[in-house]
């Protein structure tokens, strides 16, 4: 299964199994430069995460700045 997510669209995911494989097919070359990250949680998000505990998140995603503190782009 594929799902396309546009080019500076803010996407996730969240594992409900024992293991996943993501993989990702892009437009163009990785630029760890123009990366961005947001809160997961963040509340302006309302998004209604089905956690059984503490999520496992990587230090990029720990240290995510909120809605508020993320650049916008029109």
């Amino acid at each position: 299964r594929q799902l396309w997510i546009p080019p500076g669209f803010a996407h996730g995911f969240l594992v409900l199994s024992e293991f996943a494989e993501v993989q990702y097919k892009t437009t163009d070359y990785y630029v760890p430069a123009d990366e961005k990250v947001l809160a997961w949680d963040d509340d302006t998000l309302a998004i209604a995460w089905p956690l059984a505990g503490a999520p496992a998140l990587s230090g990029k995603d720990r240290a995510a700045p909120r809605w508020a503190g993320c650049a916008l782009y029109d």
